[in-house]
């Protein structure tokens, strides 16, 4: 079989790309070095679709999150090109907006959702007073956004009138999240970006924000990327999955073929490794070894020191993306050899 190679993880194909990532790197200035905690990362996301990006802890999943808002921290740079195609008007260059403009764009055209909706609430003001100060910092009419706040938490299945008259603390976690959702999409922006909006629920309310997500894309026509360490809690989400590894895209895909037929070792370790209710504590096989330390990633394939098909050339050589399928890529010297290296059950994985 010929491989076709390629230094693009992700290729438009002429499909309808509303955000554009090339050679995005965030990068911080260390004592004992520089920590690359996202490595010259390309990406498309299609308008209207929910891309899951998943990695173990540490992988830089969040960091890439946060570049695609120009929202990295100092001292963090982030580098690349990032943009913005609207369904009317011109491209936007995201990093090359202004402060003032940064401001706009992060709500207007696109929200995030950020982990741990405990910690992202003024806990002395009620929550009608969120939505009420997001709407009048960015001069949007109050009427209307309320009445939009209103449909939005009715369509996420709570009581308008009893969350806005709340103090966070009298909402459960579920309902702080829902609530959350519903802050960042109160301005209607066509991109929602969800940093693990559903780590610190339980099993049963993650499948029902899970159930939820997808009933509001499809209602409001959003484009969603969904960033998570659960591998198989996404596939019930995302179109389609791009797997993140030591601060760089291993693997993407349509959710059925990463789920059903992972071509990189790592993904399909990452998926015998993550935790099922109904699975014998025996058959967990979890991934040995470490994650790189993002001073000093190895050279060559940065999987190569865990992974059962490494060789000299996976030693020596960082593998250019692999063509799986016409929509399916992975960055792996010997991607053909994974599933017998790495065998996994797919009903296993299934939750």
């Amino acid at each position: 079989m010929m491989e076709q190679q390629s230094t693009m993880a992700d290729e438009s194909n002429d499909e309808d790309v509303i955000l554009e990532l090339r050679d995005v790197s965030v990068t911080f200035d260390m004592d004992r070095g520089v920590s690359r905690v996202v490595d010259k990362v390309n990406l498309d996301v299609r308008r209207g679709e929910i891309v899951g990006v998943v990695g173990e802890s540490g992988s830089g999943k969040s960091m890439l999150a946060s570049s695609m808002l120009d929202a990295v921290v100092d001292p963090g740079e982030l580098s690349g090109e990032i943009t913005y195609y609207p369904e009317d008007g011109d491209p936007i260059d995201v990093l090359g907006l202004s402060h003032e403009e940064l401001m706009q764009f992060r709500w207007e055209k696109i929200s995030m959702v950020f982990q741990g909706a405990m910690s992202s609430f003024n806990p002395t003001m009620k929550m009608q007073g969120h939505f009420i100060e997001t709407l009048d910092a960015h001069g949007a009419d109050r009427a209307a956004g309320m009445k939009r706040a209103r449909e939005l938490l009715s369509d996420l299945y709570m009581d308008p009138d009893r969350v806005l008259d709340s103090y966070p603390h009298e909402l459960s976690g579920g309902m702080k999240q829902r609530a959350l959702i519903a802050l960042g999409l109160v301005l209607e922006p066509e991109v929602l970006v969800m940093d693990e909006p559903t780590a610190a629920l339980d099993l049963l309310m993650q499948r029902s924000i899970i159930s939820l997500l997808a009933d509001i894309r499809d209602k409001y026509n959003l484009t969603m990327v969904f960033v998570t360490h659960d591998l198989p809690l996404v596939t019930k989400l995302a179109d389609r999955i791009a797997v993140l590894y030591a601060f760089e895209l291993a693997e993407i895909g349509p959710t059925g073929e990463i789920l059903h037929d992972p071509a990189h070792p790592y993904t399909r370790a990452l998926l015998n490794a993550t935790p099922n209710l109904d699975m014998p504590l025996e058959e967990m096989r979890p991934i040995g070894g470490q994650a790189p330390d993002p001073v000093n990633v190895p050279e060559g394939c940065s999987y190569h020191p865990r992974c059962p098909l490494a060789d000299e050339t996976c030693r020596q050589s960082d593998p250019d993306f692999r063509t799986v399928s016409d929509t399916h890529k992975a960055a792996c010297h010997h991607w053909e050899q994974a599933a017998d290296a790495v065998t996994f059950d797919v009903e296993k994985v299934k939750r």
